[in-house]
């Protein structure tokens, strides 16, 4: 035995003298890498990326009964019939179901030729009649970035909105749309102040923002709180993508002069309607509202009271 293995020692001998490179005996020990498509430790998930929710807030549906507006769950009343018959030719343009089918036509812009008129009283009501339909939902845009007043109307806090989601077209929707007591209306405040919120609404992100919103619920109603048409340009700008515009007329006090001034103006768009408010020989009961345009239009501060 002993002289085998010294056999082995001197041909071990000879073969490293001759160049022969011979394997290290800790080469076995070393662990080797392994091999493609071998099993590999499970990796550690990534955690999900947070999903924007809408903020809840409740309205004051007592309060806002007693200034005038529509209750979706009270019992009827002579406001509420009003509005029914107000919203029907919209909600069928709205839904296709017209005489002819009209290009976005569940945008809907509530103006009025100057302030005072009662825009954002109708904005409101016609948001309210239209959240008791069985088969629409409405979401209510402040659209009147110079002087927003809806958010003061209903008596909710001032956020982000209209404006910071033309400003980045990165931010979610649903971060700034308001989920309300009234389930079937949502609300999109006016936004972060701009100075140059008329070019903001003229943009292609106002344009691209506005056609996400028209096709994104078939189901749903989009009503527009805009600016008067003759006091400020953003009116005029909005109402270029609009479907269907309704335009407010104090009766008694606004000159037809004004009226045809400012259907002038958004003559462009497909459908146009008249709404006189505040005609004495209709309104019979007391449904009362108040509320007024101050120096940002260049008017006195006008508080006023439904007939």
């Amino acid at each position: 035995m002993s002289s085998l293995i010294e056999q082995a020692a001197r041909r071990l001998e000879q073969l490293r003298q001759a160049g022969v490179e011979m394997p290290s005996t800790s080469t076995a020990a070393t662990p080797k890498p392994p091999l493609a498509g071998a099993d590999l430790p499970a990796a550690t998930p990534k955690p999900p990326e947070p999903v924007a929710t809408s903020r809840r807030v409740d309205l004051d549906l007592d309060a806002l009964t007693k200034a005038g507006f529509i209750n979706p769950s009270s019992a009827r009343s002579e406001i509420a019939d009003q509005y029914r018959v107000i919203k029907r030719p919209l909600i069928k343009n709205a839904m296709g179901k017209g005489a002819s089918v009209i290009t976005n036509g569940n945008l809907i812009m509530v103006t009025s030729a100057l302030p005072g008129e009662g825009k954002s009283f109708t904005s409101i009501n016609l948001a309210m009649s239209i959240a008791t339909e069985l088969d629409n939902t409405v979401m209510l845009v402040d659209a009147d970035v110079a002087r927003p007043s809806v958010m003061r109307m209903l008596g909710l806090p001032d956020g982000p909105g209209l404006l910071d989601l033309v400003l980045d077209d990165k931010l979610d929707m649903s971060s700034v749309l308001l989920k309300t007591n009234v389930e079937k209306l949502t609300i999109l405040p006016s936004g972060t102040p701009h100075p140059r919120a008329t070019e903001l609404l003229a943009s292609d992100a106002m344009v691209n923002l506005l056609e996400d919103m028209a096709a994104r619920y078939p189901d749903r109603i989009i009503i527009f709180d805009s600016p008067p048409l003759l006091i400020t340009t953003e009116a005029r700008v909005l109402a270029t993508h609009m479907g269907q515009i309704v335009t407010v007329v104090h009766a008694g006090k606004t000159l037809q002069s004004e009226v045809k001034q400012a259907l002038a103006t958004i003559d462009a768009c497909p459908v146009k309607l008249l709404l006189l408010n505040r005609a004495s020989s209709l309104f019979k009961s007391g449904y009362g509202y108040s509320y007024g345009y101050g120096a940002g239009y260049g008017h006195d501060n006008q508080a006023e009271q439904a007939a």
